[in-house]
């Protein structure tokens, strides 16, 4: 069976993806040996089109702050193979990150919610 990257298609779907990378780190691989072209690459592939599949309902801003996050996380994941330098846990803490980016409202609703009178 030929593994294919998870694609979310809604929120809820994204956060589920993000913790499943939590667990995961450093290496992405699939430790019941089902998907053996399940690595690094494929998931992050699988997050960044995630990413651009729900770009309209996480708004520009908020697509913008999580691809780079994505991308720096990347980078740390993948100087630290062994997971004893300590990048695999800064890009541990930058999953959070992104799932509290996630969690937000995107920016105009933050501006709207102010001036909006209480019901």
């Amino acid at each position: 069976m030929r593994y294919k990257p998870y694609i979310a298609q809604d929120i809820g779907e994204l956060l589920d993806k993000l913790g499943a990378m939590m667990l995961c780190a450093p290496l992405f691989e699939d430790i019941t040996g089902y998907f053996p072209q399940m690595n690094l690459a494929s998931e992050f592939l699988g997050l960044n089109e995630s990413l651009l599949a729900l770009r309209k309902k996480l708004g520009e801003e908020r697509y913008e702050k999580l691809k780079v996050l994505s991308d720096e996380m990347r980078a740390l994941f993948e100087a630290d193979p062994e997971n004893k330098t300590g990048e695999t846990r800064a890009g541990r803490k930058i999953i959070r990150e992104m799932e509290d980016i996630v969690k937000s409202p995107p920016s105009h609703e933050h501006r709207s919610r102010g001036t909006a009178s209480p019901a």
